[in-house]
């Protein structure tokens, strides 16, 4: 992966899940950034990789770790479009994020804010700083809309 600067990583982010969305994929995006530079990114792709693993957080934190050929990335953030689930989280503390910036609360599969609330756990290796609702509102369309019109 190319690294480069970036004035605004959730517009990243929010353009990797439109990506995401017209490939049918739930449209999620994320993006690692360090010291102001794009090292890794991702977009949701379970479906057509036939991988339930391959979630846009995981794929920006490999991406991030083969960039700088480390597999803590402990001077990082990671910017994701919606609250990552238990897996994403547990992708983030093993990864050693510094700080998760994510736009839209999912308060049915999120594990930050809701849920497992996996960073609030005694076990947890690692705590993130976490900075919600940014870019809250074309997250949240983004993801409403795409679901409109699957039902």
């Amino acid at each position: 992966m190319t690294r480069w600067p970036i004035p605004d990583p959730m517009a990243r982010a929010l353009a990797l899940a439109r990506s995401a969305a017209a490939e049918g994929e739930v449209p999620v995006g994320a993006v690692v950034v360090r010291a102001g530079e794009v090292i890794g990114e991702g977009r949701n792709a379970p479906r057509g990789t036939h991988d339930p693993t391959a979630h846009a957080e995981v794929a920006a934190i490999r991406a991030a770790a083969s960039t700088i050929g480390d597999e803590r990335l402990t001077d990082c953030d990671l910017y994701v479009t919606l609250e990552p689930c238990a897996m994403c989280a547990g992708a983030i503390v093993h990864a050693r994020i510094a700080r998760l910036y994510y736009a839209a609360s999912d308060p049915k599969g999120g594990a930050v804010a809701h849920g497992a609330r996996v960073f609030d756990h005694p076990q947890c290796l690692h705590r993130p700083e976490v900075y919600s609702g940014i870019g809250e509102a074309e997250a949240a369309d983004l993801l409403r809309t795409f679901f409109r019109a699957r039902r």
